[in-house]
């Protein structure tokens, strides 16, 4: 397949969504002719990567509203870690603008046929719309976007969570249903490809015979060549990895966990970083935890696998996650992981291959938790059972490259269903 592929967000160097989009694009250009077009700020690191610009990927320059848009997420609450929905939205409102330059650079090529098919990777976000869907519709090209993930409540319970992570309640959310071309965007793209379930329930279900399940992350095999070998002894090894934010609930984890790290039945490594780090010293300290509780703080991504690789279970007990990273990345050394009945975690994990928390109110949660752990501690074996699991299904279903390969069948499905170009087709701007 000939495919423009366009990824706002597309770098190596970087982790979360870049490095999502950049993973995603590289595996479909294994076995697709792919051209990739990102904004100019990857530039330099995709270069780096061995990419020739022109000949493998093109930048736009959409930094005049980009930066102002990020200004003003600043402006309304958005930290490095905390506000994502405001960046979300704030940057959703920027977008067009890049779209609008990628219409101008390619405008006349796509609807010269010089694709097959337009797909829209990243951004991720179901708030962002795309013009390009309606202009490739005018030319009878097929356009595909997503995965699109997002737009997960959050869970009842978890009010001073929700402030403390600065975001709106979940009525001020939904306003981003009511932008210009969030109906049309998905009236007019050949193909709408959903990364969860909580997705796929917001596609009005006149879109749902074009609506495609696949799940935003995988692993790339040769970042993760370590393999946990060792065997769950107590006291039991636990790791986290991840942004230290509300969402995550690592407060409630260790109280859950308290008496049990107290008997050194448990111990608990936290590898982040991010601004409840306070919260949880402050519960470490209340609940008498400082020997047996390892606050980490950052550690290169290329080391992660060994921090996993040398524990006994991944606890990631987070109340509001889209993708859950973190969780594959554990599963692809052979670690199982603690997950909550919510959001996309719980939709990587099996009954094999990890453990799924019933959702409920924070003191609901700590209650399951401390059962789960006990349990544990009196029954170790169980945990390399699923653990050896974990790995086979991180393996087979979860690379890149199985990815790419479903993807590139839906391009396949997009071009047998190409739309018929109208009486009078769009063309560059």
């Amino acid at each position: 397949m000939r495919v423009l592929l366009i990824a706002e967000a597309c770098n190596p160097e970087w982790v979360s969504v870049p490095l999502v989009g950049w993973s995603h694009a590289r595996a479909l250009a294994q076995i697709n002719d792919v051209h990739l077009v990102t904004q100019v700020r990857n530039r330099d690191a995709i270069k780096r990567a061995g990419l020739v610009e022109g000949k493998d990927f093109t930048v736009i320059d959409s930094e005049a509203v980009a930066r102002r848009a990020y200004r003003l997420a600043g402006i309304l609450g958005a930290k490095a870690n905390t506000g994502w929905t405001v960046l979300s939205s704030m940057m959703s409102l920027a977008y067009p603008y890049f779209e609008h330059l990628v219409w101008q650079q390619f405008g006349d090529r796509i609807a010269a046929k010089e694709f097959d098919v337009v797909h829209r990777l990243v951004p991720l976000s179901p708030a962002s719309p795309s013009s390009l869907a309606t202009r490739c519709r005018e030319v009878g090209v097929p356009f595909v976007i997503g995965p699109l993930n997002g737009g997960l409540l959050w869970p009842p319970g978890f009010e001073a969570a929700r402030k403390r992570e600065g975001e709106y309640p979940s009525l001020l959310r939904e306003l981003h249903r009511l932008m210009p071309g969030y109906y049309a965007t998905r009236r007019d793209a050949t193909a709408i490809v959903v990364a969860s379930k909580t997705t796929m329930q917001q596609v009005p279900r006149v879109f749902r015979s074009k609506t495609f399940y696949l799940p935003e992350n995988a692993i790339d095999p040769a970042r993760f060549t370590v393999r946990r070998t060792r065997k769950a002894t107590v006291p039991l090894k636990i790791v986290f990895v991840g942004r230290v934010v509300p969402c995550k609930a690592m407060d409630l984890f260790l109280e859950a966990a308290a008496q049990l790290i107290r008997d050194r039945k448990l111990s608990v490594e936290i590898v982040g970083d991010g601004p409840d780090m306070r919260v949880l010293e402050s519960v470490i300290d209340r609940e008498g935890l400082g020997e047996r509780v390892h606050l980490t703080g950052w550690v290169e991504h290329t080391k992660i696998q060994d921090r996993l690789a040398s524990a006994d279970l991944l606890a990631f007990p987070s109340i509001r996650d889209f993708g859950g990273g973190a969780v594959l990345e554990a599963m692809a050394v052979g670690l199982a992981p603690i997950v909550v009945n919510y959001g996309g975690p719980a939709e990587l994990v099996t009954d094999d291959t990890g453990y799924i928390i019933p959702l409920g109110t924070p003191a609901e949660i700590r209650t399951h938790l401390r059962k789960l752990l006990e349990s544990l501690v009196k029954n170790p074996s169980d945990i390399d059972q699923k653990a050896a699991a974990a790995h086979t299904r991180a393996h087979k279903d979860f690379t890149w490259s199985v990815k790419a390969q479903r993807m590139t069948e839906i391009y396949g499905w997009a071009v047998n269903h190409r739309p018929t170009p109208r009486a009078t087709a769009l063309t560059t701007v």
